[in-house]
């Protein structure tokens, strides 16, 4: 094991836990792979039951290096265990961090995850995990494939199933940036398995760059809001779970509020003013603030014409209305002063002909989720020295 001397445990990879509708398991083996932001010679994995109605068990779980598809390389596959023990149970509302396990990962590779489920879990059970994760996941037939080199696949899902975080331990001076927002920070709509996400290629830049070393983690999830609870709940409830309780945590990038304003059900409690907006990111600067984290502001993207799954009879969900509040709150996280920087993301990708707009090579096509392109270029232009 690495000498714990001037080291800490700093999150190289997560994913925000949320209610999974319409899955279920009997007994399989689900594998999983974790694109990791920074490496280490020393690991351990988090696995969540948030929203599980009973107990979870967990009958075996081992890490590896991916090889082909679902494939591992066997060479490097290991046991995690939990309190010394190849398996555990993790109460409902519950999280299970495993005991350390010596594994060397470099950064940016594609650590594998293997959980073996032995009973059977219903839908009404609400497993817990991440859909539209843009990465290809594997369950198995039936049985604990765990150790095998290749899985048995069954089915595969664009989704993470109780695996939340994995971290490594690190240098004591290593920071850790937490990426909260709704589906502009999971990156819907972008490639599936192929890091696209602007998280991703901020790891890519860090690393590239050398010196101080900077996890990573996701914390975005879809469909995610300010003021009003949406899947995984508002930000303002999760703040505490998804960011400052993350391991190693120093940094904040805070992205979101297109939602609050979409308000896709219709429901007239739900609309929003900017001043409630505003109130909401206010809060979670000065939270943030409080437990000694630097937190930058980063401004919506446009949404001009957005067509993105309307509700029936709805060509969209764009209003003037609804734009006037976006450049209200624009304008409040420019100018304001409660962030300690701003990322600009809106004008790094709108059309300077016709600023409401993104430009058409970063735009996916819908008017709201930009493009691979579009995703890259959120990544690229986050100023390193933030960082320093």
């Amino acid at each position: 094991m690495a000498n714990q001397t001037n080291m800490r445990w700093v999150g190289s990879w997560a994913v925000t836990p949320s209610a999974m509708d319409g899955v279920a398991l009997e007994g399989q083996t689900v594998r999983m792979v974790a694109r990791v932001s920074i490496g280490g010679e020393t690991l351990r994995v988090r696995l969540s039951n948030a929203y599980g109605t009973g107990k979870l068990d967990i009958g075996a779980a081992r890490v590896a290096l991916r090889g082909d598809g679902a494939g591992i390389i066997p060479d490097s596959s290991r046991p995690l265990t939990f309190n010394g023990a190849t398996a555990t149970t993790i109460p409902p509302g519950a999280l299970a961090v495993s005991d350390p396990v010596e594994f060397d990962v470099v950064p940016l590779s594609d650590l594998v995850v293997s959980l073996h489920l032995p009973g059977r879990l219903p839908e009404d059970f609400r497993l817990t995990g991440q859909a539209n994760a843009r990465q290809t996941n594997y369950i198995s037939e039936p049985g604990d494939h765990t150790e095998e080199a290749t899985l048995p696949v069954a089915e595969t899902r664009d989704a993470y199933l109780f695996l939340s975080g994995v971290e490594v331990l690190a240098p004591a001076d290593t920071g850790g940036i937490v990426a909260i927002g709704d589906s502009l920070t999971i990156c819907n709509v972008s490639e599936i398995d192929a890091n696209n996400r602007w998280p991703n290629q901020l790891a890519s830049r860090l690393d590239a760059r050398g010196g101080r070393g900077f996890g990573i983690m996701n914390q975005g999830i879809g469909g995610n809001r300010i003021v009003h609870d949406a899947r995984g709940g508002s930000t303002q409830a999760r703040f505490d779970r998804d960011v400052l309780a993350q391991p190693g945590v120093s940094h904040v990038i805070l992205f979101l509020g297109i939602n609050d304003i979409r308000n896709r059900a219709g429901k007239p409690e739900e609309d929003v003013t900017a001043g409630e907006m505003i109130a909401g990111l206010n809060q979670l600067a000065t939270r943030a603030h409080a437990a000694g984290l630097k937190i930058f502001g980063g401004t919506m993207l446009t949404y001009e014409n957005e067509n993105f799954n309307p509700p029936p009879g709805l060509p969209g969900l764009y209003t003037a209305e609804g734009e006037v509040i976006r450049q209200a709150v624009n304008g409040w996280i420019r100018d304001s002063g409660a962030f300690d920087a701003v990322i600009d993301f809106e004008r790094a990708l709108a059309d300077p002909a016709h600023p409401t707009r993104m430009l058409p090579e970063y735009d996916c096509g819908d008017h709201l989720h930009p493009s691979d392109a579009g995703y890259l270029h959120m990544g690229d232009i986050i100023d390193l020295d933030l960082f320093d």
